[in-house]
């Protein structure tokens, strides 16, 4: 009977670039599944696992190599899912990386501010917008009749 490294490394093809494909079952997103003792592990923490050592609670594993379905222990690094989303090229990423706001207002410290949903913003497109849909106390008054 074959141990579980030995079923695990049948399923892999070791590719030009160094990663290690994914020849078994696969998730939507491309990432590899792979079943031990009636439980299904995703491949790539399985490999870091067998290869590299446990991967402490909390922790996310990214693919350096921005292939999902490599399983090649030197392409995956233990990170923080904020990392791992930073890193990404989703659209959080790609925003994560923005470095001012649409009008042109640099993200600094002070000229930044998050949401409750943890949305980045912008203080002085804020500012402006505030200032054009709330009226002056003064010139709301002066329209009024008497």
């Amino acid at each position: 009977m074959k141990t579980d490294i030995e079923r695990f490394l049948q399923k892999v093809s070791v590719a030009e670039s160094g990663c290690w494909s994914w020849l078994s079952a696969k998730r939507k997103r491309g990432y590899g599944v792979f079943s031990v003792s009636g439980y299904q592990h995703y491949a790539h923490r399985f490999s870091y696992e067998q290869f590299r050592g446990p991967i402490p609670a909390g922790l996310q594993i990214d693919h350096l190599c921005r292939n999902p379905s490599c399983v090649n222990p030197t392409h995956l690094e233990v990170v923080t899912p904020h990392e791992n989303t930073a890193r990404g090229n989703g659209i959080s990423a790609l925003n994560m990386r923005k470095t001012a706001c649409k009008v042109g207002h640099r993200f600094t410290k002070d000229n930044t501010y998050y949401t409750r949903d943890q949305r980045r913003q912008c203080r002085a497109c804020h500012r402006e917008y505030d200032r054009q849909r709330v009226p002056r106390h003064r010139s709301a008054t002066a329209e009024l009749p008497r």
